[in-house]
């Protein structure tokens, strides 16, 4: 069975589609502390600053744990095969990173500096087996096309509320899905969880991708 360590509906709802009912239990992870710690470790090591793929990936790996950490010991001796996957992803445009906008006002400001252009989504993926801490991690890194929507367009978006929350002040299967004009790779780990990276890194679990298709939620 997986364990998804987020509150994302679009992940939740991409897995159900695809036959995978997971069971959700939600990640208490303080962000800015994992980022700020990341940071901290490359200063000290003498490396370049953390790309946006190694933000997304440390992001993923800290809420994975953290639910991994507080799963109950008969949970793993129930199922020898139970796996968490944590995800976080981010939208990189120009080399910078465009997190979640959180109000109306940065909506509206990256909307306006979208659109007509092109992003990467990245979106990290951390697995750990509950039995033994096993853990396999990996980045979908897929090309976003935004469309041109107008002014008034862009506003009444931003009026619905959905883009505040979301990396990128957008989604791909939800209202904002007619201002993407397409995507380069996984149109999946634009949502925010690429089934075919996370079938790869069951398989290293040893964790078949269609024994999982009638493993109901508890």
């Amino acid at each position: 069975m997986l364990v998804l360590a987020s509150q994302s509906t679009g992940r939740l709802a991409t897995l159900r589609a695809a036959g995978v009912d997971p069971q959700v239990r939600v990640s208490d992870v303080d962000e800015p502390r994992v980022l700020a710690e990341l940071a901290d470790a490359h200063a000290a090591a003498d490396a370049p600053a953390p790309t946006p793929a190694e933000q997304v990936q440390a992001l993923a790996r800290a809420k994975a744990l953290d639910v991994a950490d507080a799963l109950p010991p008969a949970a793993a001796e129930a199922d020898p095969d139970l796996v968490v996957v944590g995800c976080d992803s981010m939208l990189e445009i120009d080399g910078a990173v465009v997190g979640k906008p959180g109000t109306a006002q940065r909506a509206r400001e990256r909307w306006l500096t979208m659109r007509g252009r092109s992003g990467t989504l990245h979106t990290g993926h951390s697995l750990v087996r509950a039995r033994d801490a096993a853990t396999v991690e990996g980045v979908s890194s897929t090309i976003v096309h935004f469309g041109s929507p107008s002014d008034a367009e862009i506003d009444a978006y931003i009026a619905s509320g959905e883009p505040l929350w979301c990396a990128g002040a957008f989604t791909i299967d939800g209202l904002g899905g007619a201002f993407i004009d397409g995507v380069e790779g996984d149109p999946h780990g634009v949502v925010g969880i690429s089934l075919p990276l996370l079938r790869r890194l069951l398989a290293h679990l040893g964790v078949t991708w269609t024994n999982l298709w009638s493993a109901p939620a508890h």
